[in-house]
């Protein structure tokens, strides 16, 4: 069994195609598919099952995968760890974090890596919920991971700043008067309103977010619509067709100023990016970069 040969499968089931993973690796795909048969005859059962589109693990193949990724990961990362030492001019930076920051706060830090290092390679990767986030951290993902607040991270961290919540309402709200300075919104004068939901929610104490601090307001939310994507939450909201909550980084793209109303009181939650192990060179220059922009914000 060789590192290879786990490279091929984790890359495989990535792409989620054997065609696309060639392409990838920049072999053919008959000796991909040559490795990857040679690799389970190591293992003693199929690892993966061929379908008409796209593959799946099989249950000896779900076994073996963590440490597969973990061992593949672990490698990529000392290649990049040994090519930081001559500092940041080139090589390749992995970031991970969830879709809502990805496409808000860090999106503007990311250019300004991108301006700094012209030479750093980024590849960013965004998971649906934080537990995703950090379990994929755990097994070596990435070099650098940007998430909520932790609990139980054995790794380095670092508090960069804060998320601060806001309300989206449609055009002809009354409640658009609160965005001119009338003071915030408590969450019970929603009670009666129907609520654009989004799948990628985060959770919080094992609850979806919205579930949990109107349930502390004393009622349920109703929900109106269910869509998948923060940003097509606040555009829905921002069109009429309910209302949502919305990080504030993320809300001056998509909503207009009169429409973003501040909850009272104000739901502030902390952002944080952390390592599997002491960052160095490119990994090392971009968390020196997020606490710089924390430290100016504030």
């Amino acid at each position: 069994m060789s590192l290879r040969q786990m490279e091929y499968l984790v890359t495989v089931i990535e792409q989620a195609s054997f065609t696309r993973a060639a392409e990838t690796l920049h072999v053919t795909q008959s000796a991909l598919s040559h490795q990857i048969k040679a690799l389970e005859r190591e293992v003693g059962g199929p690892l993966l099952e061929r379908l008409p589109r796209g593959v799946r693990l099989t249950p000896m193949g779900r076994a073996f995968l963590p440490d597969a990724e973990l061992a593949v990961r672990s490698a990529r990362q000392a290649r990049r760890a040994a090519r930081a030492a001559a500092g940041v001019s080139g090589g390749e930076l992995e970031i991970a974090t969830v879709h809502g920051l990805a496409v808000g706060v860090l999106a503007e830090a990311v250019a300004r890596m991108r301006r700094l290092h012209p030479q750093v390679t980024l590849r960013l990767r965004e998971y649906v919920t934080e537990e995703e986030l950090r379990e994929r951290m755990a097994r070596g993902i990435a070099d650098v991971a940007v998430g909520y607040q932790l609990r139980d991270w054995s790794g380095p961290s670092w508090e960069i700043g804060e998320e601060q919540i806001v309300l989206v309402v449609p055009p002809d709200d009354p409640l658009c008067a609160r965005a001119g300075g009338e003071g915030p919104v408590a969450l019970a004068e929603l009670a009666d309103r129907g609520w654009v939901r989004c799948g990628m929610e985060p959770w919080i104490d094992g609850r979806p977010f919205l579930d949990l601090v109107c349930g502390r307001a004393g009622f349920v939310p109703r929900t109106a619509v269910r869509v998948e994507h923060p940003t097509t939450a606040a555009r829905m909201a921002a069109a009429g067709a309910g209302i949502c909550l919305v990080s504030a980084h993320l809300a001056p793209s998509l909503v207009p100023p009169g429409q973003l109303v501040p909850c009272g009181p104000p739901w502030r939650r902390p952002l944080t990016a952390f390592c599997r192990s002491e960052p160095t060179g490119a990994a090392e220059a971009f968390i020196a970069l997020l606490r710089g922009e924390a430290r100016r914000a504030g």
